[in-house]
């Protein structure tokens, strides 16, 4: 079991969001809880999209072949099956509890499709941006099963998942040098508290996806994200669970870079994204 640290002045919540209900792909629904709106203040994380649903009309169509450019997806599957297929020949099948990294780079056409006909699908998508060197890198994949993802339990018997970073001494399954991306799965049971430290500058956020946390004594609702402030003395962030609750709790380096989006493309200049739409035009993606 790891203790948490002392942690001299905790981040507070500067506000909460509550996300939108939109469909996407063939029409599967989700909840957009960072949008294009938030992508400036939570640089380096452009997007963070939330499903689930018992009801296979709500996820079954999945998302067919589309393109990307220019950032990494994050999928982390909380419970179901979803076969991953691409055009840089890349394949997978992600199941509960595992997580697929893919760095999209300078273009890869992909489909995300789900392997169940009933039952639970639950999961998030997170969009990490790429810095403007690695934009048109080589796309690349990575499958990491449940198995593979390293975790620990506190001493007050919070479930910790280091998907990526390092929390209280456990290296994450990833790790990136430049955006340095924390990203952690936490299941607190009631009555627990759980403290991260975190560095100065660096833009987190909480997303609770079961019953309610605090942090710095205020309350986060259920499918709440909340901005943690950037306050420069602060050291970290503590949250409080008075009965059970899970949460992402995520952060990471900003690139302070141009930000150009349009759909799936994500560069620094107008000129950058005409390019990708002609090169996705023209079948020049990988």
């Amino acid at each position: 079991m790891t203790a948490y640290p002392t942690l001299r002045q905790p981040r507070s919540v500067e506000r909460l969001i509550v996300g939108q209900a939109v469909t996407d792909g063939a029409g599967v629904k989700i909840n957009r809880v960072l949008s294009q709106g938030l992508q400036r203040r939570l640089d380096p994380f452009l997007m963070l999209d939330a499903f689930r649903s018992d009801d296979p009309n709500d996820y079954i169509a999945g998302f067919p072949d589309h393109p990307h450019r220019g950032f990494e997806t994050v999928t982390y599957l909380v419970a179901g099956r979803l076969r991953h297929r691409d055009s840089a020949g890349h394949e997978g099948l992600l199941q509960s509890g595992g997580v697929q990294w893919m760095t999209a780079g300078r273009g890869v056409v992909h489909s995300e499709m789900p392997e169940q006909e009933d039952g639970v699908m639950e999961g998030f998508q997170l969009w990490l941006n790429l810095p403007a060197r690695d934009k048109m890198t080589a796309p690349g994949y990575r499958d990491i099963p449940a198995a593979e993802i390293p975790g620990y339990v506190s001493a007050e018997g919070v479930t910790v998942r280091v998907i990526a970073g390092e929390s209280h001494g456990v290296a994450g399954a990833v790790r990136r040098p430049v955006t340095e991306p924390l990203y952690l799965d936490l299941d607190l049971p009631a009555g627990s508290r759980f403290a991260q430290a975190l560095a100065p500058g660096h833009n987190a956020f909480v997303y609770v996806y079961r019953g309610a946390l605090a942090i710095a004594g205020e309350r986060v609702a259920e499918r709440r994200l909340a901005v943690l402030a950037n306050e420069p003395q602060a050291d970290g962030v503590a949250l409080e669970a008075a009965a059970p609750a899970r949460a992402l709790l995520i952060a990471g380096r900003p690139l302070g870079e141009p930000i150009v989006q349009y759909g799936p493309f994500v560069m620094n200049t107008e000129e950058e994204i005409r390019a990708a739409l002609d090169d996705f035009r023209d079948g020049r993606l990988a």
